[in-house]
């Protein structure tokens, strides 16, 4: 039997009407991507300048992608912060206090760069009400690797839009460990908070970073995927 939804799960939005995911293909180019994170701050989080950050992005490989941010460069936590939705920051659940223990699963193999590319982004719609567990096995057998949570943050950091009540996703790309060696049944998620329960009224239509159970199903969270990343040439 699948564990009871958690208390702050998002709840299904049937009178909202869901709206097609914005076209990853009409992602501004890596330098603009670059120009918007220096404006949200990203070089005061990593510490570094914001000349420096744009040199990162110009080692990148050119052509389209989502450029996203590494967690060795911002913390997901800090990074989740400058997420924004009618002028509402987001915020991380006051539960997962070890978000930062959510790392890419055995068959993820990041760049190994602070910025790197992230190509084909999809939020998944097709995969509304799947579960997370028979998810990410139907992922690979299409070719498409799920997004970790960081790139669904860095991805809502360049198109807020494509979080929606009703149609928001998860990122089974990242995973906790159990000290046992198994999975934490726990997977990260992407969604519009309803102001309820520990989100406090304050955050109602923020953006939220939050979990729901591997076993469990989801109308309204979809599967982000994408086809591949690419580091520095």
């Amino acid at each position: 039997m699948a564990p009871a939804p958690h208390p702050d799960a998002p709840t299904p939005l049937s009178d909202t009407p869901r709206t097609d995911p914005p076209d990853s293909a009409a992602l501004p180019a890596v330098d603009a991507q670059a120009e918007r994170l220096v404006e949200l701050g990203v070089p005061e989080l990593a510490g570094i300048t914001a000349d420096r950050l744009l040199d990162l992005a110009a080692e990148l490989p050119t052509g389209p992608g989502l450029l996203a941010v590494d967690p060795t460069l911002v913390p997901t936590a800090r990074l989740a912060e400058l997420m924004s939705r009618d002028g509402k920051a987001g915020f991380v659940v006051v539960d997962m206090t070890d978000l930062a223990e959510f790392t890419p699963t055995d068959d993820i193999h990041l760049p190994g760069a602070p910025l790197y590319l992230v190509d084909d982004v999809t939020r998944g719609d097709d995969m509304l009400g799947w579960t997370p567990t028979d998810a990410h096995p139907e992922l690979a057998a299409r070719g498409r690797t799920p997004l970790t949570i960081s790139e669904g943050v860095s991805w809502l950091l360049q198109q807020p839009e494509t979080l929606v009540a009703g149609a928001s996703f998860m990122c089974i790309g990242s995973r906790r460990r159990k000290p046992t060696g198994g999975l934490d049944s726990r997977t990260p998620a992407l969604w519009i908070s309803g102001g309820t329960g520990r989100d406090g009224r304050q955050n109602k239509g923020a953006p939220k970073l939050g979990w729901c159970w591997a076993g469990n199903h989801h109308t309204w969270l979809g599967f982000a995927s994408a086809s591949g990343r690419r580091g520095p040439e």
